[in-house]
């Protein structure tokens, strides 16, 4: 009985959080070492499927690293970096197309299906307009080519947004495309917020390969549980927030700027830690808010 009445208090204690989220969009960014353990990606899937059920309206954003790596490795292409970001040649960017279509996206909406959701997949090249873009050599500021990588100049929501209004959940690629019609490597972080940004969604929730923000890279228990906008210069000059993290938090306070609530950084790693954020009073993760947000 006791595991019980355990069970319902945990519905209870989850009601207000269905009850203040029902109708709001939620992006969700997957991608990282979250989406390495099958168990886990199916788990995710299903608690999205969850979500879904219960009347909020979530739209997934993948990467799909992994998989793309090891088909570059299976065809014997030679990878390359520039500045840290993988070149993306003529040969690669037909291989990352084929691989983030025709076996993440699809085997991510498969599971979504089999776990009773109504899920569709999106194409990247239908949502996100795009340009080429360039590297920039952080000591010599040289601008350097990285191939058909693209910066996002705009992102066409309807397909998306029928997707929602026909009570189906969105799973995107991020890919972009050219006026001339070619096909870009979009930075699958970039293109989650912008898609948000876009979508007016409430939450933007990245389930990422750490804890959250940490205040010692060393230690996983120093997680920085809010982060407020104006507070993100001073943490870039401490050297808390670097490399990677920089641009994707960027893109998370335009996000923040054009509208949306909250934006969580949540550990994918964890089992049903997306619904932890949401539905309970303590939550996990690094939340990031604009100055005036109500806490």
């Amino acid at each position: 009985m006791k595991d019980l009445i355990n069970k319902a208090n945990v519905l209870v204690e989850a009601l207000p959080y269905i009850q203040r989220f029902r109708n709001s969009i939620v992006v969700i960014k997957f991608g990282g070492s979250s989406m390495e353990d099958p168990e886990l990606v199916r788990s995710t899937m299903r608690d999205i499927v969850l979500l879904e059920a219960i009347g909020i309206r979530p739209v997934v954003v993948h990467g799909g690293g992994k998989a793309i790596s090891a088909e570059l490795r299976r065809q014997e292409i030679p990878v390359r970096f520039v500045n840290g970001l993988r070149f993306t040649c003529e040969r690669t960017i037909r291989i990352v197309d084929d691989v983030l279509h025709n076996t993440v996206n699809r085997e991510l909406v498969r599971l979504g299906k089999e776990c009773g959701g109504a899920m569709i997949g999106i194409s990247g090249k239908q949502v996100l307009k795009a340009e080429r873009t360039v590297s920039v050599d952080p000591i010599t500021g040289e601008k350097q080519d990285i191939g058909f990588v693209g910066e996002i100049t705009g992102v066409n929501v309807a397909p998306i947004m029928e997707a929602i209004e026909a009570g189906l959940v969105p799973v995107v690629t991020p890919l972009g495309t050219g006026l001339d019609g070619q096909i870009y490597n979009i930075n699958a972080d970039i293109a989650a917020c912008r898609i948000a940004e876009a979508i007016h969604a409430r939450k933007l929730v990245f389930l990422s390969d750490v804890p959250g923000i940490l205040a010692d890279c060393t230690d996983e228990t120093s997680v920085i549980p809010t982060i407020r906008t104006d507070e993100m210069d001073e943490l870039i000059q401490r050297k808390i927030i670097s490399g990677g993290m920089l641009p994707k938090l960027r893109s998370c306070v335009n996000a923040l700027n054009a509208g949306i609530n909250k934006v969580h950084l949540i550990d994918g790693r964890v089992m049903h830690t997306l619904l932890l954020e949401i539905f309970t009073d303590r939550g996990v993760g690094t939340q990031i808010v604009r100055p005036d947000s109500v806490m």
